[in-house]
């Protein structure tokens, strides 16, 4: 092993199914939904999967001002990454200099917004640092006392998986030794659901069957629904990991970046291939030797056409070979935390040799003709390379490929 090989050796998670990653992946093993019903208030019905999370475990009453919850969830999943590779507390064996936060955040505090709109006059002091964008990501920093580079990334969907490659170029060039990478979201709350119904791109539901209202690849998908939560990968050499004697849950061998460059909302194929070639290119693998796919599958009437003709332009006769699932249908989209949530479910698929199921799908759309994983999750005992994909909202797409460790 050498220092070109980036291995992930902690992750973090809040989760609409927990904070503990392994219970995470049990419960998308089984099927089981996140999905329910938010805001009976607003004029039409909505669905969301949110996060249980109790912020004076990682809080005081007194620090929590000015901290929106989308930087709280940011904080506990950094911090719980950087336990699980071994580092309690501030990193104090890593010169922090030599430390980078590398954060993907879609929209920002909007918590602190939707208070500071319906304040009643009212706005709070703390308003602007709340809801900023790079908040999460500070406030990482100042948790794990991070003196290197303190990087924000704000591309819609792809976001944190963004952040994840950034990161890893910079591990890889030597310019940090420990990257904290990854991204927070949460925006559920009345305003934003309302703006994203205005897009009609959120699924629909009949009472009762909220749990299945995200359909990912389905004849009657409708569209998503909003997730939130936070994920953090802890990334640094192969051969640092080795010398410390951490295990690494797998390595991040290839990542690819590639803009359509031809509509703010409607995906583009030939842009997705291009992110997918290159990522395979820099892992230095062919389509073939990946076996399973962690797909962005937001179940839109588009979207999903257009991610199945990507992977069919790059693997052509071998896309048989590709198991494929959205977990989104059981998560919701979370947005600039997709991506690292994703990363994070991709690198335990690897782990643990499982397929996550491609949810409530009863009958596949035969214009997204793809090998999907049963809505019950099965055995991949021959698992060795997988890659996750994010797909963006002005274009951006993100395509990371992770082997075995």
């Amino acid at each position: 092993m050498g220092v070109s090989e980036v291995a992930v050796t902690g992750i973090g998670i809040v989760s609409p199914q927990g904070d503990e990653p392994q219970a995470m992946f049990d419960a998308l093993m089984r099927g089981e939904s996140a999905l329910r019903p938010v805001f009976p208030e607003l004029p039409k019905p909505a669905v969301a999967a949110t996060a249980a999370f109790d912020e004076l475990r990682w809080f005081t009453k007194l620090q929590l001002a000015g901290v929106d919850r989308v930087s709280q969830l940011a904080v506990a999943a950094a911090d719980l990454a950087m336990r699980d590779a071994g580092y309690a507390g501030k990193a104090a064996d890593v010169d922090p200099e030599r430390i980078g936060v590398f954060a993907g955040c879609g929209m920002g505090g909007a918590t602190a917004l939707e208070t500071a709109y319906r304040g009643n006059g009212r706005v709070p002091p703390l308003t602007i640092p709340a809801f900023m964008p790079s908040a999460p990501a500070s406030h990482v920093a100042m948790r794990q006392g991070v003196h290197g580079p303190v990087l924000t990334y704000s591309v819609a969907c792809a976001s944190s998986s963004l952040a994840i490659a950034e990161a890893a170029k910079s591990v890889q060039r030597g310019e940090v030794d420990l990257a904290i990478a990854g991204g927070s979201e949460a925006l559920i709350v009345p305003g934003v659901v309302l703006a994203w119904q205005a897009m009609q791109t959120l699924a629909s539901f009949v009472p009762g069957d909220e749990a299945a209202a995200v359909r990912p690849f389905a004849s009657d998908r409708s569209g998503f629904a909003l997730g939130e939560g936070a994920a953090f990968l802890v990334l640094e050499s192969a051969e640092r990991a080795r010398r410390r004697g951490a295990h690494p849950r797998a390595l991040l061998t290839g990542w690819g970046q590639s803009c359509d460059a031809t509509h703010l909302t409607k995906p583009d194929a030939p842009g997705q291939s291009r992110a997918l070639r290159q990522a395979l290119r820099q892992a230095g693998l062919q389509p073939k030797d990946i076996g399973y796919c962690n797909a962005h599958g937001t179940a839109t009437r588009i979207g999903d056409v257009v991610e199945r003709d990507a992977l069919a332009q790059v693997w052509g006769d071998d896309l048989d070979r590709l198991r494929v699932s959205s977990t989104k249908a059981l998560h919701g989209h979370l947005l600039g935390a997709a991506g690292a949530l994703e990363a994070v479910i991709t690198v335990m698929a690897l782990q643990r040799r499982e397929f996550p199921p491609n949810a409530h799908c009863a009958e596949m759309d035969p214009a997204c003709s793809l090998n999907l994983v049963p809505q019950i999750g099965t055995a991949a005992p021959q698992l060795e390379a997988a890659i996750s994909n994010s797909f963006a909202f002005g274009g951006t797409n993100s395509v990371l490929v992770f082997t075995r460790a």
